[in-house]
């Protein structure tokens, strides 16, 4: 069995990081695609994707904020909004 490996994301202090992963699921849920994420939420989101494989890809000029937009099959997920005005998703699971 895998050690738990305590997660910090801003201010929430996580024992696993699967709970970290159901706390940003649960916050998913609450927001409806075309929603701006709001700014308590976006400074978890923040440290979320500086834990993020592929972070600086992600980030690249800066984040401007965060919002649910329509992905792959009808899903939703989470999308930086940059500083340079381009935009991406990103996969909350891979912190």
């Amino acid at each position: 069995m895998g050690a738990k490996i305590p997660v910090t994301l801003g201010p929430k202090h996580f024992t696993k990081k699967g709970d970290a992963i159901s706390f940003l699921n649960a916050m998913l849920s609450r927001y409806d695609v075309g929603d701006r994420v709001s700014a308590e939420d976006a400074v978890i989101l923040e440290a979320a994707l500086a834990r993020h494989p592929e972070a600086k890809e992600r980030i690249g000029a800066g984040i401007k904020n965060f919002s649910v937009r329509s992905a792959e099959y009808g899903t939703k997920c989470f999308w930086v909004n940059r500083l340079d005005g381009t935009t991406g998703k990103f996969s909350h699971k891979k912190i």
